[in-house]
C-alpha cells in the first residue's frame, strides 16, 4: 500500500467525521524521514511524519514514538506544539510514523527576519522564545521516554571525535576545541529536557500570532538548559541579520528575560560558541561527503563551503572572550 492509499484507509481513525484523505503530497527535505501534508474530507489539515521501513536512522535521532511523546509532553507543559492525533501501528501500513495537526505559519528563517508581514511580531519573538524554552525545560523528566544525556564536555568530546575522523585539520577549529575545553561549565545540577535544535528555521511563526509551534524534536535529550538558549543565538540561524543575536530577530536580554530562570549570559555564550563549532564540523562533514563522492548533491557542496562562516564566528567569539 502506498502512502496516499494508507492515509485514505486511516482517515476514519484520524477524525470521526472523515471518510478519506485528500491531496497527500510529500514536502521537501528529509533523507531518512519523510513529511507529508494532507487534508481529510471533513476539512482537517494534517501532517504525517514517517520513517519508512529500512530507512537509515541518525545515531542521535529518537524513535518517532518517543518524538510524539515529547511533543505531547511539551504541549501539556504549555509550549506551542502541534497536536499529535495518532501514533501509527503496524496495521496502518505506514511504517514508523505519527500524524499531527498542521499548523499555519512560516518556517523559512529568511522570511521571518526580513519580510514586512512579520514586522509586528518580530520585536516580541526573542522574549517569547525564552518563555517557550522555560516551558519545555520544565517538563517533568520522570514522565519522558528514555533519552540520552549530555553535558558540555561530553558534547565537545563527541564532536572532536567526529572532527578527527574527518582528517581535515582546520587551525581555527583546533583552537576552538582547546579554548572551549578550558572554559566549559560544570554540568547542571538538574538536567532538563533539551529540544536540541531550537532555532529559527524550526519554529513556526504566524504573522499575527507570533510563535505558534516548535518543530523537529528528533534531537531532544537531557542536558543543560543553556544549550537550547545558546543554539538559537548561533550566527548561522540569523539569516544575515547578524546584529540581532537571537535568531536574527532579537537580543540576549529579551531571550533571558522571557526565560526567567537564572542562566548567565556567559553560560549562554559558551553554548553559542560550542554551537558554532558543532555547525562548523557538520559543514565539514558535508564537504567531505561531496569531495569523496559519497554524496555528489550540490546541497552538500554548498553547505560544506559554510565551514568558513562558522570559523569567522568562532574567531569573533574567542576574541570577545
Amino acid at each position: 500500500m502506498d502512502v496516499a492509499a494508507a492515509l485514505d484507509h486511516l482517515a476514519p481513525r484520524l477524525s470521526p467525521t472523515a471518510t478519506k484523505a485528500l491531496n497527500a503530497r510529500r514536502l521537501s527535505g528529509g533523507a531518512s524521514l519523510e513529511t507529508w501534508a494532507f487534508e481529510l474530507d471533513d476539512g482537517t489539515p494534517l501532517i504525517l511524519r514517517r520513517r519508512p521501513a529500512g530507512a537509515a536512522m541518525r545515531e542521535t535521532a529518537l524513535p518517532l514514538t518517543s518524538e510524539a511523546a515529547l511533543i505531547r509532553a511539551a504541549g501539556a507543559a504549555g509550549a506551542p506544539t502541534a497536536d499529535v492525533v495518532r501514533v501509527c501501528d503496524g496495521a496502518d501500513a505506514l511504517g514508523e510514523a505519527y500524524v499531527m495537526r498542521r499548523l499555519e505559519g512560516e518556517t523559512l528563517g529568511r522570511r521571518i527576519v526580513r519580510d514586512e508581514a512579520f514586522a509586528s511580531v518580530r520585536p516580541g519573538l526573542a522574549r517569547r522564545c525564552g518563555e517557550v524554552l522555560a516551558r519545555i525545560h520544565a517538563v517533568p523528566t520522570a514522565d519522558l521516554p528514555p533519552l540520552a544525556a549530555s553535558d558540555a564536555l561530553g558534547e565537545l568530546a563527541r564532536y572532536e571525535t567526529i572532527y578527527r575522523q574527518l582528517d581535515a585539520p582546520r587551525p581555527i577549529l583546533e583552537a576552538a576545541f582547546r579554548w572551549l575545553e578550558a572554559v566549559a561549565p560544570s554540568p547542571p545540577e538538574r538536567p532538563v529536557l533539551v529540544h536540541g535544535d531550537f532555532r529559527n528555521g524550526n519554529l513556526m511563526v504566524h504573522p499575527d500570532q507570533g510563535l505558534v509551534g516548535v518543530l523537529d524534536w528528533e534531537l531532544a535529550h537531557l542536558g543543560d538548559p543553556a544549550e537550547d538558549l545558546g543554539w538559537i543565538c548561533v550566527n548561522s540561524w540569523r539569516f544575515g541579520e547578524w546584529r540581532r543575536p537571537v535568531g536574527g530577530f532579537g537580543d540576549y536580554a529579551d531571550l533571558l528575560a522571557g526565560y526567567g530562570a537564572a542562566v548567565s549570559l556567559e553560560r549562554l555564550r559558551f553554548w553559542q560558541a560550542l554551537g558554532s563549532l558543532k555547525w562548523g564540523v557538520m559543514c565539514l562533514m558535508m564537504y567531505q561527503s561531496f569531495a569523496t563522492g559519497q554524496d555528489r548533491s550540490i546541497e552538500r557542496a554548498m553547505i560544506g563551503r559554510r565551514t568558513s562562516e562558522a570559523e569567522i564566528d568562532l574567531v569573533k567569539l574567542m576574541e570577545t572572550a
